[in-house]
């Protein structure tokens, strides 16, 4: 069991004050103390996907799709289900093309294992900038294939998605044997060309997806990107804010987890209230995952059990905890996470609203192929081969 160690407030860092119970009460009808569920009698469905962009000297449009796109494409996923369970999200990022990456490196780099920490697929997203350089599609594919812990399941959807803008058939590495290699593992490869369709085919990256078992998508990555904010994008916000009151950070990376979900929501916020309504919207779902350091969803999800948190040292509890009696501690997490759902459902039934006006104000005009539109398309076909259904 890992030292419990609340090292910064919650609350100090994002300015609230926690719920009180008779706050939490007014967002929801009163019912019994939740009890944590931790006997999980279905197992959930596990997707991975490794994203793979080319950060090239003209790839800041691509690279500013990702970033801004990303809780999109969380909230579209979080709506499958396999057998009524929602699928687990485990993300890996990898640049290639720049310059200030050695040649001997073939100028790439794993940023992120695959990983269910959303927020710190964000907060890599974020720090990428471009440089130019040269860009080995073949041997980005490879290193992904290899240097990623792929699951051996195969109703695991696992999927590699490359994005750029120069000949796939660059360097020492030939895709023609990085993508059978994926293939073998049971990884498909969806290939993202950021320039016309005709030129996409020619260069090799229509290609690359037909070997892949994958989709082949062309996108314009200097368009600009409709943004349709909504009447319940400030609600939205502000109950992302106070969702994170709910959140009791513990262990080595408490500090860790608390600094990259802020600054999430502020990268969120900085780009667009459409975005941060968005963000709101993924921390209300099952693949917004944070039990490495926050002690409700480690509850949740059976990694820190009940006896152990009852025994422990005083000395070991977070910070407002500490003066609890064994018997109460269990109650105050209880607390927290029948608040957390309180107003994960107020965001839940909010997010339905703007989602329906959101398509209505789409409806009346036409949108250009984007980073998220095409990432999602493949998804959706891919996710059928392994049962993940959609609602639609």
């Amino acid at each position: 069991m890992p030292r419990l160690a609340r090292t910064i407030a919650i609350s100090a860092l994002a300015g609230l004050a926690p719920l009180s119970l008779a706050q939490t009460e007014q967002l929801s009808p009163a019912t019994e103390p939740h009890i944590i569920e931790q006997d999980h009698k279905a197992e959930r469905p596990l997707v991975q996907m490794a994203i793979l962009l080319d950060t090239s000297g003209s790839m800041d449009g691509l690279i500013e799709q990702a970033k801004t796109q990303l809780w999109a494409i969380v909230n579209e996923l979080a709506t499958s289900r396999r057998e009524g369970q929602p699928p687990i999200l485990e993300v890996s990022l990898y640049e290639y093309g720049k310059q200030s990456i050695s040649l001997q490196e073939n100028q790439l780099r794993q940023i992120l294992p695959l990983t269910s920490d959303l927020d710190a697929v964000s907060q890599e997203l974020f720090k990428l900038r471009t440089n130019g350089g040269e860009e080995y599609c073949g041997a980005v594919i490879e290193a992904a294939s290899k240097g990623l812990t792929w699951s051996e399941d195969r109703n695991v959807l696992k999927m590699i998605v490359i994005a750029g803008n120069e000949p796939f058939t660059q360097g020492g590495v030939d895709y023609r044997q990085a993508v059978p290699y994926a293939i073998s593992k049971g990884v498909i490869v969806n290939t993202i060309h950021c320039g016309d369709r005709q030129t996409g085919i020619s260069t090799g990256w229509a290609d690359g997806a037909r070997l892949g078992d994958g989709e082949y998508s062309f996108i314009d990555q200097n368009a600009e990107v409709v943004v349709i904010e909504a009447p319940q994008d400030e609600e939205l916000i502000k109950l992302s804010a106070r969702i994170n009151s709910t959140y009791i950070a513990f262990g080595e990376e408490a500090t860790l987890g608390l600094r990259r979900q802020l600054e999430a929501d502020t990268s969120a916020g900085a780009a667009s209230p459409q975005r941060a309504a968005q963000r709101a919207t993924a921390k209300s779902s099952g693949l917004y995952r944070n039990s490495k350091w926050d002690l409700v969803d480690a509850f949740k999800e059976g990694e820190v059990k009940l006896e152990e948190l009852a025994e422990m040292d005083a000395e070991d509890l977070p910070e407002e905890m500490k003066d609890l009696k064994p018997e109460d501690r269990v109650a105050y997490v209880q607390e927290k996470q029948t608040e957390r759902e309180a107003i994960q459902n107020q965001i839940q039934e909010l997010s339905k609203a703007r989602d329906a006006f959101v398509a209505a104000e789409r409806a009346k005009g036409v949108e250009g192929e984007t980073l998220e539109s095409a990432l999602l398309r493949a998804i959706r076909t891919q996710a059928k081969r392994v049962g993940l259904l959609f609602e639609e």
